[in-house]
């Protein structure tokens, strides 16, 4: 792949080109080869919180290396934050790869990013990644769809963000989908769960929760729709975790053996 020249400002300075790499779910091997051949030739690699260590060791030596994560609860640099600094380095004439754990258009705010990009005369490419929604729950065996079982899956944020309202009408999911495959939705569990019962969930639907998925770190519980918020505090699963509901869950112990992509531990409730 022939790497996108860097556009000159017209006066007579240039901009640097960012690339906006989706890091995959967790396993650095996940990864695809384009996203790797750009950090071994960036000059400045802007990360993320949920990025593997080992995919920094395959970045240009000479990169610098920028943490700009977030993680709910601790101080993180605002999404406007990150923004000015993904402009300042590319009007310096950097090569720059924004490096966001699983892909950048799927609850990873590469939108705003490229907006923000675009707006302030920044060139910017978008590198699709594997992301959590997908390959965390077949990690542990799970197919998110199955002919008989699921033939839809919805993927949503269980994080309205601070201040806002629940972007997600719970109620009219139920039914209208097969498998639901929820983001951040740990520090809500118990309310999307009872959203969900309300508006007519079966509380005997499996259901399943897996925390840093396709790593060695993994750990899960299975238990069904209405005991998942015990069984998580029971066995204390931590974040940051993929929530998955539907019958497609039970179909784990058949899949198992076809679907792993790592060493998980886990708890089977």
């Amino acid at each position: 792949m022939a790497v996108k020249k860097d556009r000159s400002f017209a006066d007579g300075g240039h901009v640097g080109t960012v690339y906006l790499v989706g890091a995959g779910p967790g396993d650095p091997e996940l990864l695809t080869l384009r996203g790797a051949k750009l950090l071994a030739e960036a000059e400045v690699v802007v990360y993320d919180a949920l990025v593997h260590e080992e995919l920094l060791g395959l970045a240009n030596p000479r990169a610098d290396l920028v943490f700009m994560g977030k993680r709910a609860g601790c101080t993180s640099p605002t999404q406007e934050e990150i923004n000015d600094r993904l402009i300042a380095l590319a009007r310096g004439g950097r090569r720059v790869v924004r490096l966001k754990g699983g892909d950048p258009f799927v609850f990873g705010r590469g939108g705003e990013e490229v907006k923000a990009l675009s707006e302030a005369g920044i060139p910017c490419v978008v590198i699709p990644g594997v992301t959590a929604g997908v390959a965390v729950p077949a990690s542990l065996g799970i197919p998110v769809t199955h002919r008989g079982t699921a033939g839809s899956v919805a993927f949503v944020t269980g994080h309205p963000g601070k201040g806002k309202s629940d972007p997600v009408a719970w109620d009219r999911l139920v039914g209208a989908v097969d498998t639901l495959v929820i983001y951040m939705g740990m520090t809500r569990l118990g309310d999307i769960v009872k959203a969900l019962l309300a508006g007519g969930a079966a509380p005997e639907t499996p259901a399943a929760v897996i925390a840093h998925g396709t790593t060695v770190a993994q750990r899960y519980v299975v238990a069904t729709l209405a005991e998942l918020p015990e069984a998580v505090v029971r066995e204390a699963i931590p974040t940051p975790a993929i929530i998955v509901v539907g019958k497609v869950v039970a179909e784990r112990k058949t899949f198992t053996t076809l679907a792993t992509v790592a060493m998980p531990s886990g708890v089977l409730g």
